[in-house]
């Protein structure tokens, strides 16, 4: 990920607008500053592409110079539109100094964030909230609203940002700024089909090509390249397209907690054992979460409380000490290749509208009409659920046993935050994503939706903070765009046979993956906090001081934070675990940017 960071729209003497670059970019001496007419920006120096009065460089990724230099004289010709013809689209950034025009776009997926804040005069922009929030013309008031959504999805979903002023671009988005003005667009939107084009076993031999080819353009050297390997489907497909390309010399890392149900070490050795890996392990412990996390939570431009981000740092650190500079990470097969075990289950309750008019109507007269007793029986009592959940919305179902849906509001958050958010904007955000793609299948709408909100809002977000924190470049091989639009190209029953999640991946992948990760269950980095907070003092401390400080904000009432506590010591130490994670995580993330 290319770190940067600039503005458009003030014009500012050399020496000032350098200065101004250095601070807001805490001195980064990878950076090197370019000031012209109302523009400034700081990038490294060998990304940046200069020609025809404009200013060109990648937010992700690399192409060659000739490559970049075709793109800009595109530009040149069709402005701003050119991003919807390419066939593999780049998250950039154009300074056009000619048309004193600023363009902002992120790839199709959203692999990495760009940030921006518009001012009295002009546009901040950059790779990290940090950097933007730092410009004196941009103001670090919090933003209510995305506290809430923070304790509802664990991060903070886009458009919006923990900051009031600062808002980042989506997967697929081109901002225009010029004039003053703000242009936002989607110029990328995936074209789903249901009718296959060929046979499933050509697209089968497609993937494992497209795979290995990108992680041949990823890799570097044998020597500072390596895979994360949790022993997942992802993970070893990518593992398994680096020994392909690195026979006998691939590097794989994993991690291992030393607690039963958590550790999938076993699996990953399957997968290092028949690509013949060169194989690191570390085993995370209590001792080094309680050491790690302050220092996560603070490295995150916004608060972020997906708890796998500790195994994601330590893998990372793992691989820096071996000499990796490159890692290749395996997220995205899950949501493009129906996955997770939701979809699924969402996909039986879908079934429900496809019986006829007279049978449902019937069904529920009848369940109505039992008595008390006979429908609080088992069967009935399922009956009745199964009907109740297969008649709410979309996307709404998915968020069922959502904890904000579960207690109310009022119990939770102090009356007077209470007045300053909607609480029915997260599931607006979902519904918008949900049905935004225009006649496709349900299973489609799920996976679309999650691209944003599982792997932009989140996962991505989790690596990419974890392996720069550690020192690391990451590459996501199976989010190639290739890949992406093969997933599009596989009729929604093949993707998901039945109950059969990833059905044609794993029919691709027969003859590359050993049989056991195939079938194995999904777990991946599981973090056993839960179980570790209750026996282990210090992080117990660590975690329930957080949770006392949080009463000196105006967020929370104090007698939650007391509850949430006591069921954690309770029968219910798992469920309120997780929240007690997200609850820490964000309090510390106040400390590590030194709001206290």
């Amino acid at each position: 990920m290319t770190k940067f960071a600039g503005w458009m729209g003030a014009d500012l003497q050399a020496e000032e607008a350098l200065a101004l670059l250095n601070n807001m970019t805490a001195a980064d001496a990878s950076l090197n500053g370019l000031v012209g007419k109302n523009y400034a920006v700081t990038v490294p120096h060998a990304v940046v592409q200069q020609g025809n009065g404009c200013l060109m460089f990648l937010a992700q990724a690399s192409l060659p110079p000739a490559r970049m230099l075709e793109l800009l004289n595109i530009y040149r010709r069709q402005g701003s539109q050119f991003l919807a013809g390419q066939s593999d689209p780049a998250a950039l950034v154009i300074i056009d100094v000619e048309q004193q025009r600023l363009l902002l776009a992120t790839d199709p997926i959203g692999l990495s964030n760009i940030y921006y804040a518009q001012t009295p005069h002009g546009l901040v922009f950059g790779s990290s909230a940090d950097f933007v929030v730092r410009h004196p013309q941009v103001s670090n008031a919090i933003a209510p609203q995305s506290i809430y959504d923070y304790v509802y999805f664990h991060h903070c979903p886009s458009p919006n940002t923990i900051y009031q002023q600062i808002k980042k671009l989506e997967g697929g988005q081109c901002l225009v700024y010029q004039n003053g003005q703000v242009y936002l667009q989607r110029y990328w939107m995936p074209k789903f089909q249901e009718q296959m084009v060929g046979s499933l076993q050509q697209a089968g031999q497609e993937l494992q090509e497209h795979l290995i080819n990108a992680v041949r353009r990823m890799v570097d050297t044998e020597d500072n390249t390596g895979a994360f390997l949790s022993g997942g489907l992802d993970s070893s497909s990518v593992a398994g397209a680096l020994s392909k390309v690195f026979p006998g010399k691939a590097k794989t890392f994993s991690m291992g907690f030393p607690v039963e149900g958590y550790n999938e070490i076993e699996y990953a050795n399957i997968a290092v054992k028949h690509f013949n890996t060169r194989q690191h392990e570390y085993y995370v412990t209590p001792e080094d979460t309680v050491n790690a996390v302050p220092s996560i939570a603070a490295y995150y431009d916004e608060p972020f409380g997906n708890s796998s981000a500790l195994a994601a740092y330590y893998c990372a650190k793992l691989a820096k000490d071996h000499g990796v500079k490159r890692l290749l990470a395996g997220d995205g097969g899950d949501e493009i290749f129906a996955g997770n075990e939701r979809y699924a289950k969402q996909m039986l309750f879908e079934h429900y509208h496809s019986l006829p008019a007279f049978m449902t109507a019937g069904l529920e007269i009848c369940l109505s009409l039992l008595p008390e007793a006979l429908a609080k029986q088992k069967i009935p009592f399922k009956a009745m659920r199964y009907i109740e959940q297969a008649k709410a919305a979309m996307p709404d179902r998915l968020q069922d046993y959502n904890f904000l849906h579960r207690h109310a509001a009022a119990d939770i958050f102090n009356a007077d935050f209470l007045t300053q958010i909607d609480t029915a904007e997260p599931l607006q955000q979902l519904r918008e994503s949900y049905h935004r793609p225009e006649n496709i299948s349900a299973l489609n709408r799920m996976l679309y939706m999650d691209w944003k909100t599982t792997l932009h809002d989140n996962d991505l977000v989790k690596v990419n903070r974890m392996c720069e924190m550690a020192g690391v470049e990451v590459c996501y091989p199976l989010l190639d765009q290739r890949i992406v639009e093969l997933s599009c190209r596989i009729p929604s029953n093949n993707k998901l046979n039945g109950q059969k999640l990833r059905w044609f991946y794993k029919q691709a992948m027969t003859n590359f993956l050993p049989e056991q990760i195939i079938n194995k269950p999904k777990h991946g980095f599981g973090l056993p906090f839960g179980v570790w907070l209750k026996d282990h003092q210090p992080l117990k401390n660590l975690a329930y001081d957080a949770i006392q400080d949080l009463k000196k904000r105006d967020f929370f009432k104090p007698e939650f934070l007391d509850h949430t506590i006591s069921m954690h010591q309770s029968v219910h130490a798992a469920y309120y675990g997780e929240l007690i994670w997200v609850l820490m995580m964000l309090e510390l993330w106040f400390v590590g940017k030194d709001r206290r």
